[in-house]
């Protein structure tokens, strides 16, 4: 398959991603302060400006060299966290607050918001629980909890990447399941299984450890003060606008969680076991600017190859190594919405990919 993209960005990759992942809580923050329809630019930027410059623009950044470093990377995670937890409580308040915005202003925030929280913060939260130092971790964890999915930590690094591509992973969608169908089984499902792993390295710590406190014993009680949080806010109503928001930017979550691996499967050896995982076993979108957005979270087989490695070091799997989406991570997870066409779009696609790899 020829390569529809040139590898060539107009800006270091550093850059890219600080530009495109802060620029749009600078916007909304902006937005809440002047009021009015000055909060449209964030959802715009968003929703519209993002798949223009992916679509329109065909570029892909370069692979980082193997083994470089990036000191700024960590640094841009923490800027990314800490905005979440400034935004996320002002967008609460300027939308069910006494505010001054009007219905229609309070509408657009709150879908410019939940963009930014489930495009943005998600990639950074995912990132940062994946980095070795316990404060990083941390940060991630509370960055969930305000999205009323603190459980995701436990769930992403102890069962997704463990049983990914397999019937035992929620969190992998399955050919043929709608998103409707997969996001309460992967959201139950994560939860159960992210409890039970940790439960299990629990019993087996427990008599070598002085700390035996089960990890879900402090995402309830840190999401139960997010939700106490958005009472303090507005009452009543910033409690439920704080439900409404965090389960928006969470089912983005679960949307990219579905695109990124619809269909796809590991092998079942005859022992039992399941094949290593694979490039084929996460879809790919080489686009640049939502990948410079979703700090390289469209660079999936990477990730799952190498888990600790540092988002501005992914490297894209050539087209005929690994699936390729036709769309941008974003604009796929809008496709998979509407569930004829994202079948109809995706199946002879996935067929390439389940075919025993003899016949391909």
């Amino acid at each position: 398959m020829p390569r529809p993209f040139r590898r060539a960005l107009p800006l270091p990759p550093m850059a890219l991603f600080a530009l495109a992942a802060l620029t749009p809580f600078g916007l909304l923050t902006l937005g809440i302060w002047a009021g009015g329809l000055w909060v449209l630019p964030g959802l715009l930027y968003m929703a519209l400006l993002t798949a223009c410059l992916d679509h329109l623009i065909r570029l892909t950044a370069p692979d980082a060299p193997e083994g470089a470093e990036f000191p700024a990377a960590d640094a841009l995670l923490i800027a990314i966290g800490l905005g979440h937890l400034l935004l996320f409580p002002l967008a609460i308040w300027a939308i069910a607050g006494e505010s001054g915005l009007s219905p229609a202003a309070r509408v657009i925030l709150f879908l410019g918001a939940g963009q930014i929280f489930g495009q943005i913060s998600n990639p950074a939260a995912h990132e940062l629980i994946h980095r070795g130092q316990r404060g990083l971790y941390r940060l991630g964890v509370a960055l969930y909890a305000t999205m009323l999915n603190a459980h995701h930590a436990s769930a992403h690094r102890l069962v997704h990447h463990r049983h990914v591509a397999t019937p035992l992973d929620p969190n992998s969608a399955r050919a043929g399941e709608s998103f409707y169908r997969f996001l309460p089984r992967a959201y139950l499902g994560s939860f159960r299984a992210g409890f039970a792993a940790e439960s299990e390295m629990l019993a087996r710590k427990a008599p070598h450890s002085a700390n035996g406190l089960h990890p879900y014993a402090l995402y309830l009680p840190a999401q139960a003060a997010a939700l106490a949080f958005g009472y303090a806010l507005a009452g009543w109503a910033g409690l439920a606008v704080w439900v409404a928001l965090a389960l928006y930017a969470t089912a983005q979550l679960m949307l990219s969680d579905y695109v990124q691996h619809y269909g796809l499967s590991r092998a079942q050896t005859p022992d039992g076991r399941y094949e290593p995982v694979g490039d084929r076993h996460s879809w790919n979108a080489p686009h640049w600017f939502s990948s410079g957005l979703m700090l390289n979270a469209p660079r999936h087989s990477d990730h799952h190859a190498h888990p600790a490695r540092p988002y501005p070091a992914l490297r894209l799997p050539e087209p005929e190594a690994a699936p390729w989406l036709p769309w941008s991570l974003p604009v796929a997870s809008a496709v998979a919405l509407v569930p004829p066409l994202w079948h109809r779009r995706m199946k002879h696609r996935l067929s390439r990919w389940t075919s025993p790899p003899a016949s391909r």
